[in-house]
C-alpha cells in the first residue's frame, strides 16, 4: 500500500536519488548535477523548498518533541512501520526491516560499536510521520538549517525563490536569526524523520549516535561542508561521526535479502542494551 500521497512513487525514491548523487567513483563536481533526475523527485524538492520555512520547521519541531503519538517498543515500531510501507517500491522486494538489517549488518561486520550498530538498525525509524498524515516534503529530503541565509550548495537551490522566508530580510543574512558559531543545536533544522527520531531516543544514545540520527540527510553540512560559521569545534566533530556512518546509509542495501529470523535475536538484545521496553513517541 501507498504509505503516503505525493509526488515521488514511493518513500524511498528520494533515498535512491541521493544514492545515485552521489554515487561512488562519481567526480565532486558531479554531486549537484540533477539534469538526469526523474519529474517526481524535483517536484519533490519545489515542495520541499517552498514549504519548510523557519516557521514550519520550529513549529513541527516543537509538537513532535512532545512524544504524543503513544508508546511502542523499537522493534514493534519497526514492524508496525514495516507493514505500511514494505509495498510501496516496485523495484525492490526487500521490506523496511530488512533494508535496515543490511545497514546494521554492514555497520557490524566491520567491527564498529554497539551502539553504532543499533543506529544503523532504526536511523529511518522517523519515517513513521507518513503514518500521522505529514506530507512526503515533511517526512524525506535533504536537511538544512531555516532562519538564514540558505547554501547554494543546497539541492535545487533555486527553488527556494518560492519560499516565503525569501521576503524575510532578517532570514537572508549569512547568520539569520542566530548568533555566529552559536551550535547547531541553537539552530531550527527543516523539519522530517531525523528530527522526529531524535527527540524520540535522545534520552538513551550517546551524541555520537544522536548526530549520526539527527543530520544523517544534512547533506548540505556533512557532504558539502556549508554552514560552518554556524557551528562550534563540537559540532565538527559529531559531523565526523555522520560522516563515517553515511557510506553504510547509501551503499549498503542491496538485493540479497538478511536472514531476519536467525538475526532478530542478536538485534533484539541489542535494543534491549540501550533502550526500555517502551519508547513514547
Amino acid at each position: 500500500m501507498r504509505a503516503f500521497e505525493g509526488p515521488l512513487d514511493h518513500i524511498d525514491q528520494w533515498d535512491d536519488h541521493v544514492r545515485s548523487r552521489y554515487q561512488e567513483g562519481r567526480e565532486e563536481s558531479q554531486f549537484r548535477d540533477y539534469t538526469q533526475a526523474p519529474q517526481g523527485v524535483k517536484d519533490f524538492y519545489l515542495l520541499n523548498h517552498r514549504h519548510q520555512t523557519h516557521g514550519f520547521a520550529k513549529a513541527k519541531r516543537d509538537e513532535y518533541a512532545r512524544l504524543t503519538h503513544g508508546e511502542k517498543g523499537i522493534w514493534e515500531m519497526m514492524e508496525f512501520l514495516n507493514t505500511l510501507v514494505d509495498d510501496s517500491d516496485p523495484d525492490t522486494d526487500l521490506s523496511q526491516i530488512e533494508h535496515n538489517l543490511q545497514t546494521a549488518e554492514a555497520i557490524r561486520r566491520d567491527g564498529h560499536p554497539r551502539w553504532f550498530q543499533l543506529t544503523g538498525l532504526i536511523h529511518d525509524l522517523g519515517k513513521v510521520l507518513c503514518t500521522y498524515g505529514e506530507p512526503q516534503w515533511a517526512v524525506v529530503g535533504d536537511t538544512f538549517p531555516t532562519g538564514c541565509r540558505w547554501s547554494e550548495k543546497i539541492v535545487y537551490h533555486e527553488y527556494f525563490a518560492w519560499n516565503p522566508d525569501a521576503s524575510i530580510p532578517e532570514y537572508q543574512t549569512e547568520n539569520g536569526v542566530y548568533e555566529p558559531y552559536c551550535g547547531l543545536d541553537s539552530v531550527v533544522m527543516s523539519f522530517g524523520h531525523d528530527e522526529y527520531l531524535y527527540h524520540v531516543v535522545k534520552p538513551y544514545l550517546p551524541a555520537e549516535a544522536l548526530a549520526m540520527i539527527r543530520y544523517h540527510s544534512c547533506y548540505p553540512i556533512h557532504k558539502e561542508g556549508g554552514y560552518t560559521h554556524l557551528m562550534t569545534e563540537r559540532d565538527h566533530e559529531l559531523m565526523g561521526w555522520v560522516r563515517k556512518f553515511n557510506p553504510y546509509d547509501l551503499y549498503s542495501k542491496g538485493h540479497t535479502k538478511p536472514d531476519e529470523k536467525a538475526l532478530r535475536p542478536y538485534y533484539e538484545d541489542l535494543i534491549a542494551e540501550f533502550f526500555p521496553a517502551k519508547l513514547r513517541w
